[in-house]
């Protein structure tokens, strides 16, 4: 079983990656790091990944979730580093005054320039000889250090200290940039109440969530959220469920109905009976799946994981090159070559990219959570982006799945009241829904003392005596076995005919109600350029042919199995130039959402089956959800591909600099550490 940890001080991003590779050698079949979160998942010995991980990154503290929990707020700002920062620039300044101003440069310049490095860099030395000893060489840590001491060898002393001040406070703002940014994520998801008041002996008791037990009884005071789901006892309220279905608009609650974890009472008081424990609830199962969605990461996310792996290397194989080559080539002095080599191994670092990506796919993650999207990786945005055809099923995605009275008409000089009145009386007794809907169009309370005789006749329909009046309401067939005259051939959808007293009286078309948003979904899939929009459904060919007609739909596919919907689904992949997405109730439809390239469940607001079976989930049932998953997924990609091509693109011009020996070590940190801190930002508008 999955395990999770906690890694306090993981701040480099591509140690993310050799923490990662270093369990997956250590035997290891499951270990994933998510640098964005901090966390480690694991399959195997606990007390062995954190030995492993104590030798690949020995400042990085393993802590299991428990233990966490008690660590300080690691947004805080690291004072000790501000001091540290401080100190050295006042010595740096001194050192150049004396230098510069004064013409000084003797060993005491050097003392004040050598204290203001190692003040402000110990941390960055310290860093780079541990992980060297411990095999991993080409991290930030070693590069800035070699580039740094390496200027002191060739006595640009200010220099060397420029770049190591640059790059720590570079380091310093970068780290509070990711904060932040890790901050406005799980802000996203910071749905869990923290107490709960459990209804017990006649007192109130404040009591932990992770404390409730299914079958407890607890109270939820207005303003508070509500800590595990449950069923209301007494009292009504309304809540606010926008942190779990995105929608703004309060709903209402009263006794009898399911109540969520992460809704917030808004109005009255509230008695709950708790129905789930805390870490099977609602709210539970979201921020789970949230925060482990970057275990199934997006091809441009590992790409660049290996890429950065591998360019490191070889940018500090080119440095020494460059180092070398040409003064044993043409003769020149070693110091100016070097001190190129020393430019170019500034600017390898790739921070910027590794750190960035991660950041903005998550950050979309937790976007499209925000909007009520339950998307459960960042390969499923890749792949949202690329939708093509969409395949929506019938009932409970499109349509409402409650049968509705949507037309009435008369024939013989009946009226709409009297055909629906004498209608709902004969469906008194019956359970169908059909005559649920009938009952529900009539609206009005009914007199079963009226009803003197009452006849179900099997797969037709029911005949009742209503004060001497003799009602029938049933299908075609029911017509021609009592040869009732009527001038009604072919309906399309559900139709209930109604006879009184012999005479053919008219029929009511029951259907199933479209949802109000439906049409809206199928325009704004076309806007996005979406090519085919199609109905794949199990109903009838008549109510699937009138559904498509008034959503506006590319066509339709009826009468269908759960396995035919999977060939229907393989039959639209091979002529799709981009991916099929299928949506559908997440219950009945399991088979084709794992068939689909992307699964996308309407998850009934804590559908266990829906949560678990798809690779998106929209949790409150409105298809014009997936139009703005689609936007999120495209937004995201844009971002990560603007985030790759500009760093790529600085580090590019300034290793051609380098080499040309047009630009200097600390411009090359500015350039670095800048490129960084602007992808994290950029990363961070797909959470605005």
């Amino acid at each position: 079983m999955p395990q999770k940890l906690v890694l306090e001080g993981l701040d480099c991003a591509s140690c993310a990656y050799e923490i990662e590779e270093a369990l997956k050698k250590e035997g290891f079949e499951f270990a994933l790091v998510n640098f964005t979160t901090k966390e480690l998942v694991i399959e195997g010995n606990v007390e062995k990944a954190k030995e492993i991980v104590k030798r690949v990154e020995p400042d990085v503290e393993v802590l299991e979730k428990d233990e966490h929990d008690h660590v300080h707020n690691h947004g805080e700002t690291d004072w000790g580093t501000v001091y540290s920062i401080g100190l050295s620039l006042v010595l740096f300044a001194v050192g150049i005054v004396m230098r510069y101003h004064y013409g000084i440069d003797d060993w005491v310049v050097f003392g004040i320039f050598l204290a203001s490095y190692l003040m402000a860099g110990w941390r960055v030395l310290r860093s780079a000889v541990i992980n060297s000893l411990h095999g991993n060489v080409f991290d930030e840590n070693f590069l800035i250090a070699v580039a740094t001491l390496g200027a002191f060898a060739i006595r640009e002393y200010p220099e060397g200290v420029a770049v190591m001040l640059f790059y720590v406070v570079g380091e310093f703002f970068q780290d509070l940039a990711v904060n932040r940014s890790r901050r406005s994520i799980k802000a996203l998801l910071a749905l869990k109440a923290e107490y709960a008041n459990l209804l017990g002996d006649g007192e109130v008791i404040r009591v932990k969530p992770e404390e409730l037990k299914a079958g407890d009884v607890i109270l939820v005071k207005p303003g508070e959220k509500v800590s595990v789901d449950g069923v209301v006892m007494e009292g009504e309220s309304t809540v606010d469920a926008s942190a779990l279905t995105g929608e703004s608009v309060p709903r209402a609650v009263r006794e009898g109905e399911e109540i969520l974890s992460g809704m917030v009472n808004l109005s009255g008081l509230l008695k709950v009976r708790v129905t789930r424990e805390l870490s099977e609830s609602t709210i539970s199962k979201i921020l789970e799946l949230v925060e482990n969605a970057s275990a199934r990461k997006a091809k441009t996310e590992k790409f660049i994981t290996r890429f950065a792996h591998y360019y490191t290397p070889a940018v500090v194989g080119i440095a020494a090159l460059i180092a070398t080559v040409p003064p044993l080539i043409t003769g020149d002095p070693f110091t100016p070559w070097i001190y190129r080599a020393l430019v170019i191994l500034v600017i390898s670092c790739p921070c910027a990219l590794v750190l960035s990506i991660p950041l903005g796919y998550f950050g979309g993650i937790g976007r499209a959570a925000r909007e009520g999207i339950l998307v459960k990786g960042s390969n499923y945005l890749d792949t949202l982006k690329e939708a093509s055809i969409v395949a929506f099923d019938k009932t409970g995605t499109l349509t409402k799945g409650v049968f509705k009275v949507t037309k009435v008409k008369t024939r013989n000089g009946f009226s709409e009241e009297e055909i629906i009145g004498f209608a709902a009386l004969a469906e008194a007794h019956s359970n169908h829904p059909i005559a649920k809907a009938i009952r529900e169009a009539y609206g009005e309370d009914i007199n079963e003392a009226e009803i003197v005789e009452y006849e179900e006749i099997a797969g037709h329909g029911v005949r009742a005596r209503i004060d001497g009046v003799e009602v029938m309401v049933g299908n075609d067939r029911l017509l021609h076995r009592f040869k009732v005259e009527h001038d009604t051939c072919h309906v399309r959808g559900t139709v209930a005919h109604v006879v009184i007293n012999g005479k053919y009286a008219g029929y009511i078309i029951i259907s199933d109600e479209i949802k109000d948003d439906a049409p809206l979904a199928v325009k704004e899939l076309k806007r996005l350029g979406v090519k085919k929009v199609v109905m794949v459904t199990g109903d009838s060919r008549d109510v699937a042919e009138e559904i498509a007609e008034q959503l506006g739909l590319d066509g339709f596919y009826a009468e269908l199995l759960p396995g035919d919907k999977v060939r229907v689904i393989e039959e639209l992949e091979a002529e799709a130039e981009g991916k099929v997405v299928f949506v559908g109730d997440g219950i009945n439809d399991a088979p084709v959402l794992a068939r689909a390239d992307v699964g996308v469940a309407m998850g009934a607001l804590g559908s266990d089956a829906a949560i678990e079976t798809a690779d998106v989930v929209i949790m409150d049932d409105k298809p014009s959800k997936l139009p703005t998953g689609i936007r999120i997924a495209r937004t995201t990609q844009r971002i990560v591909w603007q985030n790759i091509i500009f760093a790529l693109g600085v580090k590019l011009a300034f290793i051609s600099l380098g080499i040309l020996g047009e630009a200097t070590m600390w411009e090359a940190v500015f350039a670095d550490v800048g490129v960084a801190l602007i992808a994290v930002f950029n990363a961070m508008r797909i959470l605005r």
